[in-house]
């Protein structure tokens, strides 16, 4: 299996990411789990989130956390997809596929990457808010860092 990542400005298609992987696959997998983070509008106060990311490191991280997936389960494909720039309300940021020939693997998977995605992925965040002042970087919460310490144990 040879996870793909993308790091980049533009939407992604999740129908079109889906469809890719499903033909890559032939037939192989018995369970394909998707994940699509979004831009929320926060009670309208949020015109959008600026995502930036240090290139090069950004891609190597999720790359390791792809292969730890691997490692961990048996997937016969994974998709990782992240965006960077200005996201809109109700624009997908983040695009997690896991297959495997079961759903359990790729159930477990899909969120083992989302969880490490939010916690060890070098993004940083900034609001852009709709009364047009910026907001501060957003930090990872405790939620994030307390679901991603669930995964040590495994």
């Amino acid at each position: 299996m040879t996870p793909r990542l993308s790091i980049q400005p533009e939407p992604f298609d999740v129908a079109a990411e889906i469809a890719a992987l499903t033909a890559e696959l032939g037939g192989r997998a018995g369970a394909i789990v998707s994940f699509t983070g979004l831009c929320r509008d926060e009670d309208g106060r949020l015109a959008a989130l600026e995502l930036e990311h240090y290139p090069g490191m950004a891609e190597a991280e999720i790359g390791r956390v792809l292969a730890e997936a691997a490692a961990r389960w048996p997937l016969q494909g994974a998709v990782a997809i992240h965006r960077h720039g200005l996201v809109r309300p109700g624009e997908g940021i983040v695009l997690v596929l896991a297959a495997s020939a079961h759903r359990t693997a790729a159930f477990e998977a899909a969120s083992f990457l989302m969880d490490y995605l939010k916690t060890r992925a070098p993004f940083w965040k900034r609001e852009h808010r709709a009364d047009g002042s910026l907001g501060g970087w957003v930090d990872a919460t405790e939620h994030d860092a307390a679901a991603a310490a669930r995964w040590s144990g495994v």
